[in-house]
C-alpha cells in the first residue's frame, strides 16, 4: 500500500475542508480625518493607498507597497462608520451574525454598529464586557 501525501486525507480518511468560522478576514481602520492619516501610515509604514468612492468623499484602500494588493481599509468615521472608535479593527468570520449579537448582549457586551449588510455580508461591530471592539460577519 503506497503512503497518500494528499493533504486532504489522514489516515486514508478523507478530512473535510475546516471552516472559515473564526478566521480573521479583515481588518480597517475608521477616524475622523482618514486623508491625513493615511498619510501617516503610508510614509512609516511604506504601505501605498488607493481612493475608494464613496460619494461625496473617499476612503482608501491600503495596499503593499507598489502594489494594489490591499491588506486594510482606512475610512473616514462618517455614515455607518460615525460612532466606531479611532482604532483598527479586526473582522472576523462567525456562523451568524444575529446569533452572535445575541450572544453577546446575553454575556454583557455591547452592540455599537449593525447588525446590517456590508459588502455582500452580514456585519456588526461588538464591544466585550472590557471593553475591547470586534467586527463580526457572516454569509
Amino acid at each position: 500500500m503506497s503512503d497518500n501525501s494528499d493533504d486532504s486525507f489522514k489516515n486514508g480518511v478523507p478530512e473535510e475542508h475546516p471552516s472559515r468560522v473564526g478566521r480573521i478576514e479583515w481588518m480597517d481602520l475608521s477616524v475622523v480625518d482618514a486623508s491625513r492619516v493615511k498619510d501617516f501610515y503610508c510614509a512609516v509604514v511604506g504601505w501605498d493607498s488607493s481612493e475608494v468612492d464613496m460619494g461625496s468623499y473617499s476612503d482608501f484602500n491600503i495596499n503593499l507597497p507598489g502594489t494594489h494588493n490591499t491588506v486594510a481599509g482606512l475610512c473616514h468615521a462618517r455614515g455607518n462608520n460615525e460612532n466606531l472608535p479611532s482604532q483598527w479593527l479586526i473582522y472576523v468570520r462567525v456562523e451568524n451574525v444575529k446569533e452572535s449579537v445575541t450572544k453577546c448582549e446575553k454575556l454583557g457586551g455591547k452592540v455599537l454598529s449593525g447588525p446590517r449588510r456590508m459588502a455582500g455580508s452580514n456585519f456588526c461591530v461588538i464591544q466585550d464586557p472590557a471593553g475591547a471592539v470586534l467586527a463580526l460577519m457572516s454569509d
